[in-house]
């Protein structure tokens, strides 16, 4: 049930207390980070995580991700490999969340794996999200702060719109610089590219010297973002759309102008930081959305990704 009030904190050293506090209090907490706003709760705590899954009316079915302050906490929690290693010196603290076994003494809540033996961690890089990591002091489940299944929130706004009155806290610390997910890479046996992100396939492939396996279709889920309906809003979504047709709300991209343009220059990092802020602007028209292509490299995929589950049926 929603609670009466959602407390609006700064990112001030006593805003950071505060929100490490509710967190100890077994509350929720949401915050940003440099891919999107996170709903914090402690990884430890079962029945502060049940409270993320009532909150957000996300599956029980569907895994969390676990936000630490570095490798070696990260190491408390995970069995570490020498692939693990290298990736988290290349990419960590950054969007990177690595999928791994589960250590012995773990600590982490059955909830937070959906009872599975892996765990889907990673290093934030936000400064406000180590803060908060630094004064709680422990391991974070921390999906996006939005309702289950709908538009990721990059501001505070966006979190207060889907979730005021069921969580404890928003931390405010502006927008989320990335703006899309973090890429998940499962490490259980071959690396395999379980969800496309902030970093992109290539970046991750140069390090490690070798091809990422795709997960394949009919597979379970083992990380969060791979339902097929995802990041969606309100409004019915038309991909690759050149034009609008009569009564559609037009988000543009290089050349296609649009009423919104991602990127007015091509840019595939601006339209990554932009794409959730400008769904959430459409969607509040209240008309179908047509959405201009988007180049499928690089950080496209990971755009395209998100398109695809926002615009899948429901």
């Amino acid at each position: 049930m929603p609670n009466d009030i959602t407390l609006g904190l700064t990112a001030t050293q006593e805003g950071v207390a505060k929100a490490a506090e509710l967190l100890a209090a077994g509350l929720l907490v949401a915050f940003p980070t440099e891919t999107v706003y996170g709903l914090g709760a402690d990884a430890r705590n079962s029945q502060a995580v049940a409270k993320v899954f009532e909150a957000k009316g996300r599956p029980t079915f569907n895994p969390l991700i676990v936000h630490v302050s570095s490798s070696r906490q990260a190491q408390r929690h995970v069995v570490w490999s020498d692939t693990a290693q290298r990736l988290a010196e290349a990419f960590w603290p950054g969007p990177l969340t690595l999928v791994l076994p589960l250590c012995p003494d773990h600590g982490i809540s059955p909830l937070v794996t959906a009872g599975l033996d892996t765990l889907a961690i990673r290093v934030p890089s936000h400064p406000t999200a180590q803060a908060i990591m630094a004064a709680f002091d422990g391991p974070i489940a921390a999906p996006s702060a939005n309702p289950s299944g709908r538009i990721s929130p990059t501001t505070a706004a966006h979190v207060r719109a889907g979730l005021d009155g069921r969580i404890a806290a928003i931390l405010d610390d502006g927008p989320c610089a990335v703006g899309l997910e973090s890429t998940i890479v499962g490490l259980q046996n071959h690396p395999t590219l379980l969800r496309e992100g902030g970093v992109t396939r290539e970046s991750i492939e140069q390090v490690i010297g070798t091809s990422l396996d795709l997960p394949s279709t009919d597979a379970p889920l083992t990380a969060p973002g791979q339902l097929q309906s995802h990041y969606a809003p309100n409004a019915k979504v038309r991909l690759n759309a050149e034009t609008a047709l009569a009564g559609e709300i037009h988000l543009g991209f290089g050349p296609v102008e649009g009423d919104l343009n991602l990127s007015s220059t091509s840019d595939l990092a601006q339209a990554a930081a932009r794409l959730f802020d400008y769904l959430h602007q459409m969607d509040a028209a209240d008309q179908p959305i047509a959405i201009a292509p988007i180049p499928d490299v690089g950080l496209g995929r990971a755009i395209n990704d998100r398109l695809a589950r926002a615009a899948a049926p429901r």
